[in-house]
């Protein structure tokens, strides 16, 4: 790994501040923590690390050999499957600063592994790594499946967009009240509908709901 001097490149990157695909950590100190971060990352559109930057967008620097070695335990020993990241270490102002690039997995999800060794799925809002929700697991779920096809509309996809049109947006739970269905069966025709463009998922006020795509 060659070490860069671009001054001017990781500035124009800090200048951005936090955000979808841009991350600031001071100092990494537990692989299973950036794991979260890997793990959102490539569950969603990919993004990058700097490490060595605090929050505030100061440089403070990194000793790279140790934080590469975490990003390298992080992603292939905390995630399944492996995250894919490439590293490249950058020269500002006398420190170093360590720039991970981390890829869109295809296979999703890709699960952080923590201190109990259970495993947590995250996917990146705005700057934050949020667990994602079973919906979210369905959806890559039937993905992968070529049989997961919607043919027909039933009554019951009816029925969700009669209620979403009636109430324009609906929590999971409130949409099982509402429609008498299962959980199981709820979460996989919200999948659905997802995947085909017909509703779509929004985040507001740290909780998921539904509503008829815009």
């Amino acid at each position: 790994m060659k070490s860069t001097t671009n001054t001017d490149y990781i500035h124009a990157l800090i200048a951005e501040g936090e955000h979808q695909q841009q991350d600031f950590k001071f100092e990494i100190s537990d692989a299973r923590k950036i794991a979260k971060t890997l793990s959102a990352f490539a569950n969603t559109s990919g993004g990058r690390l700097l490490i060595g930057v605090k929050d505030n967008g100061k440089i403070a620097g990194v000793r790279s050999a140790e934080e590469e070695y975490m990003i390298e335990a992080a992603a292939q020993m905390y995630c399944i499957p492996k995250a894919v990241c490439e590293m490249q270490t950058y020269q500002v102002e006398g420190r170093s600063i360590l720039l991970v690039d981390v890829k869109e997995n295809r296979q999703k999800p890709v699960y952080a592994i923590d201190e109990e060794g259970r495993k947590w799925a995250y996917i990146r809002i705005a700057d934050e790594n949020i667990l994602a929700t079973p919906i979210h697991l369905r959806i890559w779920q039937q993905n992968g499946n070529p049989d997961g096809e919607l043919t027909t509309f039933t009554e019951r996809e009816q029925s969700l967009l009669k209620l979403l049109e009636e109430h324009d947006n609906l929590s999971l739970n409130r949409y099982c009240r509402l429609a008498h269905l299962p959980r199981r069966a709820a979460e996989h025709l919200l999948a659905k509908l997802v995947r085909y463009g017909i509703i779509e998922l929004v985040f507001e006020g740290h909780k998921f709901y539904f509503r008829l795509k815009r």
